[in-house]
């Protein structure tokens, strides 16, 4: 396999190197801006973003659609999968700038940090989804924790937003040591950090029985604790709830999408790259251990959000299930047939992308009704439908695609996932997915009903911008435009002449 030196690459690196001086950039002109509620740092991070956008869309057509790039080394690697999640990533910072600029609860003051802060922690994740070293995968994990630590916590005059940062910290250093003792495991198992020589080395030191399939499976479980904390699957779900909660509503909406979006990345980019062999995968079970931690996540995600009155931690609690859902086509990578691991790799894709939007779309809401009710709590949504119409509408196309139901995004993008498990024999695991889309369908319904069937005290309508219902109709329209282009396409294929 060929890699590319230090200096080759910079040229490929662009779009981090672009994050990078931007964010300098930004923090240099916070500091000569007289005034300290000037928007001036936010405009030039949206212009950082789209520079970055720029840099990737020209690398990959200098790359070509078939050809990948080893950076540095192999370090990093630069392919299609890479470049689809970068730019996921970029929009879903782009959003959260946007959301922070309509948000009442940031400190204006500080804002110039702030959008230092995101550009930093979007460069992270830029290299969790590239990473193909072990080193490179800590230090990118690394990069995005520490800055994520401190944007949870940026609501300094907020007790509950230092408590959330206090418990993120505690929970990600445990995480973290122990994802580090099981990369320290996989590198004294194969001697080398690169992943895919590692894909090659492991089948072969079982095969001479240097290592064990319990001693491959306890570092996998290791590693699935750093990952796992990313994605916050059960067990490593406990700080989602507290942080979501504490930390400002940009940043929570930011946490459950492209945190969670990276963490994914990084998890097919491991487990893909490091462990395709499906004779490893085979022999230490890694498929059934992955479906039951799918099963629990999505259940006790589910099942921990109907007495929720918070919306800002229904919605965590909601992640946290959507994350498990998104595991059960992580489970398919352990099958045998490439078909199968092509159709899953293709349904967590799909997903990941209603769910930026149908997600998105929900937390901006949170942040608009925020500002004008003065709470996250489900009483501050009665009566939305009279004193907000399209808010309210808009809301209700959200919930009802992460729900799942029919002609919305979300149900076409539980299809795919479901159509992918059945056929991966997985049927039980299929069923449970089925009856957590149901009980999720009580929690949802409870924000629907205080819209629709509840009076406010207080009946005076809300009051919107344009710009707000402009970017509110950037996530509705996709949410209603994937689920219909879907139906039309099944349609036109069922009818077409023969």
């Amino acid at each position: 396999m060929d890699y590319l030196e230090n200096i080759e690459s910079l040229a490929y690196f662009s779009p981090e190197i672009v994050l990078v001086v931007f964010a300098a950039a930004v923090i240099i002109l916070d500091l000569l801006v007289k005034n300290r509620e000037s928007e001036k740092t936010a405009y030039l991070s949206l212009v950082g973003l789209g520079c970055s956008l720029v840099a990737i869309l020209l690398t990959n057509s200098i790359l070509g659609t078939d050809e990948s790039k080893n950076l540095f080394f192999g370090m990093i690697r630069l392919d299609g999968f890479a470049v689809f999640f970068k730019v996921l990533l970029l929009l879903a910072t782009a959003a959260t700038i946007l959301f922070s600029l309509r948000s009442e609860e940031l400190d204006a003051r500080l804002k110039g940090e702030y959008y230092a802060l995101l550009l930093a922690v979007t460069f992270g994740m830029f290299l969790m989804a590239s990473s193909t070293n072990l080193l490179m995968i800590f230090i990118s994990l690394e990069t995005v924790s520490l800055t994520s630590y401190i944007l949870a916590g940026f609501l300094t005059h907020s007790p509950r937003s230092s408590e959330a940062a206090f418990k993120y910290i505690t929970y990600g250093a445990v995480a973290s040591g122990t994802m580090l003792f099981g990369l320290s495991l996989i590198y004294g198992m194969t001697g080398t950090g690169d992943l895919a020589a590692i894909g090659q080395q492991l089948p072969i030191v079982l095969a001479e029985g240097q290592v064990t399939t319990l001693g491959i499976l306890i570092a996998i479980t290791f590693i699935l604790a750093g990952i796992g904390y990313k994605i916050a699957s059960v067990p490593f779900h406990m700080w989602s709830p507290d942080v979501y909660e504490g930390a400002p509503i940009p940043i929570t909406a930011f946490l459950s999408v492209a945190s969670k979006a990276a963490g994914f990345a990084l998890f097919l980019r491991f487990f893909f790259s490091g462990f395709g062999n499906s004779e490893v995968m085979q022999s230490i079970d890694l498929g059934l251990l992955l479906a039951i931690v799918s099963a629990l996540t999505m259940t006790i995600g589910n099942l921990a959000a109907l007495p929720q009155r918070n919306v800002k931690r229904l919605l965590a609690y909601s992640s946290i299930a959507h994350g498990g859902y998104i595991l059960m086509g992580a489970v398919l990578l352990t099958n045998g047939d490439a078909a199968i691991v092509d159709k899953g790799i293709g349904a967590i894709i799909f997903y990941l992308i209603v769910y930026f939007f149908m997600n998105l779309g929900a937390f901006y809401v949170v942040v608009l009704i925020a500002n004008e009710a003065g709470t996250e709590m489900i009483e501050g949504y009665r009566g939305l439908s009279s004193r907000a119409p399209l808010v309210a509408g808009a809301m209700a196309i959200f919930l009802a695609s992460l729900i799942g139901i029919p002609i919305f995004a979300g149900f076409f993008g539980k299809w795919v996932l479901f159509t992918a498990v059945i056929e991966g024999n997985l049927y039980w695991l299929a069923f449970v997915g089925l009856l957590n889309s149901v009980v999720s369908l009580y929690y949802y319904a409870r924000i629907l009903k205080a819209m629709y069937f509840e009076s406010a005290e207080d009946t005076e309508r809300f009051s919107f911008s344009k710009g707000t219902f402009a970017l509110l109709s950037v996530f509705v329209v996709p949410t209603l435009l994937i689920g219909l282009l879907n139906i039309f396409y099944s349609l036109s294929e069922k009818f077409t002449l023969q």
